[in-house]
């Protein structure tokens, strides 16, 4: 195993966080060294197609990472989102993930994946990025998430977005400026009006 491939593979784990093994066709390395620096014990294999460094560690969000690595046009939405935000007591067991309602359905076995369909024009409004190690995470944001529970109330049930809503004005983790502002950006001002009332 020639050594230069080997440091290439070791700095592109390091420099990304999370590796696909896609990523070293641009480097023109095979796809073997893979598999042998896992035998090794240099590579960790997290799921099928993604790599890291074994003393990578990305906590209670190591599933969001992997999703938004694979899917890397897509953002973190509704249930996964209010996890991220600390919104919600439940704990999600899919990971929901936002995409242009044109694009190929993502083929990933692990973790479970939700897909939400969403117009190209709104798959990247209130978009906020953070990173997980060295991994990007695109999550919408708190009032767009807020906003987006009122959109897809028939999915996730009328309950949660009211409590939703409950616990951000609660914790004032978005003014009724943002939430209002997210409304209209998404269409549902009519919808939301009567409930930011109530709750302001």
């Amino acid at each position: 195993m020639r050594s230069r491939h080997k440091a290439q593979i070791l700095e592109l784990a390091r420099s990304r966080g999370l590796l696909r093994a896609s990523d070293l066709a641009a480097h023109e390395i095979p796809r073997s060294y893979l598999s042998r620096m896992c035998e090794e014990g240099e590579l960790t294999r997290r799921s099928r197609g993604l790599y890291s460094l074994p003393d990578a560690d990305f906590g209670e969000h190591e599933d969001l990472v992997e999703v938004c690595r694979r899917v890397p046009h897509g953002v973190v939405a509704l249930m996964s989102a209010l996890a991220w935000h600390n919104l919600t007591t439940q704990i999600p067991h899919t990971v929901t993930i936002a995409i242009d309602h044109k694009a190929r359905m993502p083929a990933i076995d692990y973790p479970p994946l939700e897909v939400v369909r969403v117009s190209q024009p709104m798959l990247y409004w209130g978009v906020e990025r953070a990173h997980v190690q060295q991994m990007e995470v695109r999550v919408y944001s708190v009032a767009r998430t807020v906003i987006d529970c009122f959109r897809f109330r028939r999915r996730l049930g009328m309950d949660v977005a009211m409590e939703t809503l409950r616990e951000c004005r609660r914790r004032k983790a978005a003014s009724v400026d943002d939430l209002w502002e997210a409304a209209q950006a998404c269409r549902i001002s009519s919808v939301i009006r009567p409930y930011l009332e109530a709750t302001s």
